[in-house]
């Protein structure tokens, strides 16, 4: 199976699947699974399927990843989709992150599929993770039923992720007055903009979570003027605030307008801050093999997911969205195991 699982990441990789345009990816994964004898329901480009033995009355397990890929950087010194092996690492576009949990967790599914063990196994291979799509993993979970935790399969080298700062993107826009700026007439938005700005960078709030840290504000993108002789009267600019269980998205936004002077807009309030108890069955199986738990600052489909879920996967993070992306063939290999050891351990 673990060769298997190899082989079909390799095939994988050879089949562009930027997110909304993964049909090819959703076949391949949909006839791999039922040639290994499983029945599928595919939804859009999600494929999910239930163990043999599945019965209402049992706790169930999501074993979940994602399918869908990031358009290649620059920089790259290989085709992206020549899934070519040198020194033990699988080269290529989306082998890290995240074809190899994708496959490890289905590996883990089939070794588990026709064994009538004290708990249901639902796979989901999903689509549009790398935009939070509202085609992915939002538009199958409700069609889940009742999921007692989940793996989201994402590169933590095997570390247990039990909490995940959330996302919110907010467009802020000052508005001032246009005039000459030879002579003492208008209002110059920009200077409004970083006031705003510099309030941004240098605020701190008290409350600091134990696992996650910080809820980070950053300004990362600004935009203003036409020409240098022009007051500019409009000066736009992008937030990216990462926020922890002690502050809500709608909180921290309510927050930002009462002490901004620019107008702002957030995007999107979905993607809060997510976790896992230490005390969760998954978690608990997880560290009596030893693993390592932490809290991780990148986002996931975890944020999606109103149940309680923990975020491991192969691989390292750094690698993802990298020119030259690849995966150790080993790593592959010692991640199925780790999957079945926390399956095989797994009390209720």
């Amino acid at each position: 199976m673990k060769q298997q699982a190899i082989n079909l990441l390799k095939q994988l990789i050879s089949t562009p699947s930027f997110s909304k345009e993964e049909h090819n990816t959703a076949e391949i994964i949909n006839d791999f699974l039922q040639k290994n004898g499983v029945e599928t329901i595919r939804k859009g480009n999600n494929i999910w399927c239930k163990s043999k033995y599945f019965e209402e009355t049992k706790p169930t397990i999501l074993l979940n990843s994602h399918h869908d890929t990031v358009k290649p950087v620059q920089g790259w010194t290989r085709n992206p989709f020549d899934a070519s092996v040198e020194n033990g690492k699988l080269y290529g576009l989306g082998s890290n992150d995240a074809g190899a949990s994708l496959v490890s967790l289905m590996a883990t599914f089939l070794h588990f599929h026709e064994q009538k063990i004290p708990f249901n196994l639902i796979f989901a291979a999903t689509a549009e993770e790398e935009i939070s799509g509202a085609n992915g993993i939002a538009s199958v979970k409700n069609d889940f039923g009742k999921i007692a935790g989940g793996i989201v399969g994402e590169p933590t080298e095997m570390r247990m992720a039990i909490a995940e700062k959330g996302l919110m993107v907010v467009d802020g826009i000052a508005h001032g007055k246009a005039g000459h700026a030879a002579r003492e007439e208008g209002v110059n938005a920009l200077y409004i903009a970083l006031e705003d700005i510099d309030f941004i960078r240098n605020y701190e709030f008290a409350e600091e979570s134990e696992v996650l840290g910080k809820t980070k504000l950053s300004v990362t993108q600004i935009e203003a003027g036409t020409q240098h002789n022009v007051v500019p009267d409009t000066c736009k600019f992008v937030m990216d605030i990462r926020t922890t269980e002690k502050h809500t998205n709608e909180g921290v936004f309510e927050f930002l307008q009462q002490h901004l002077k620019s107008e702002i807009k957030a995007r999107s309030f979905r993607l809060n801050s997510s976790g896992i108890e230490l005390s969760h069955p998954l978690v608990k199986s997880g560290l009596s093999l030893g693993l390592e738990y932490f809290g991780s600052s990148t986002l996931s489909d975890q944020a999606l997911l109103d149940f309680p879920t923990v975020k491991m996967g192969v691989g390292k993070s750094e690698r993802s969205h990298t020119a030259d992306e690849f995966i150790y063939l080993r790593e592959i290999e010692e991640g199925i195991d780790l999957y079945i050891g926390i399956l095989e351990h797994l009390k209720f």
